[in-house]
């Protein structure tokens, strides 16, 4: 067999049959949304809840709090960016692409220093500080964090947060033993690079016919 594929499926043989399949819908489902995020379509926050339900149950029994929280919060996240996205003012869009203003960049630093702050609380009060897992887990449930808030106002920077925490969150979904979902963030990496470039387009462009 294939050292490769038998290093991502090894983990799988002591799984439930449920719990895999609830991994692979929540994998399509999550890449679905990236994919319509990259399109600034609104269904990506539909889609992206589907994933999200899926992965705080998965994540809490894999015992990676800090994804199970930014899950959670993703889902919560999601039904705002769904109201915010709609908000129509005499026919137009309210909310369209843009840059981070000074208020939003204060913002940004607050919510990304809480989450450090609150996610390594939760990991020292459970005891379970002992693994290079906790620290890593830590600092990209802090990145999405802002990411997600980002994107739900629709800021071009949110690509850039993604970016970031999906580069180490390959390796630590595979450490973990979730080789699909490591791959979900890999293949993740590239949409959101395709995502910053396409946004920062329409971006371009809504400027020149302001």
């Amino acid at each position: 067999m294939n050292p490769i594929f038998e290093f991502f499926t090894a983990p799988y043989r002591t799984y439930a049959t449920l719990d895999i399949v609830l991994e692979v819908v929540a994998v399509l489902t999550g890449l679905a949304s990236v994919w319509l995020a990259k399109q600034n379509k609104l269904w990506v926050y539909p889609t992206g809840m589907v994933s999200t339900a899926i992965y705080v149950y998965l994540l809490l029994k894999a015992g990676l709090l800090g994804d199970f929280l930014i899950n959670a919060y993703y889902f919560a996240m999601s039904c705002y960016g769904w109201v915010f996205w709609t908000r129509q003012k005499e026919g137009m869009e309210l909310h369209k692409i843009d840059k981070m203003n000074v208020t939003e960049k204060k913002w940004s630093f607050y919510l990304f220093m809480c989450s450090l702050l609150f996610v390594g609380g939760l990991y020292g009060f459970s005891g379970k500080w002992d693994s290079w897992t906790a620290p890593v887990d830590t600092f990209t449930t802090a990145l999405f964090f802002v990411g997600m808030w980002l994107m739900a106002r629709r800021k071009i920077a949110h690509w850039i947060f993604w970016i970031v925490g999906d580069v180490i969150s390959v390796p630590l979904y595979l450490y973990k033993g979730l080789g699909l979902t490591s791959i979900q963030y890999l293949i993740f990496t590239f949409i959101a690079i395709l995502g910053y470039i396409q946004w920062k387009k329409i971006y371009n462009k809504e400027q020149l016919t302001a």
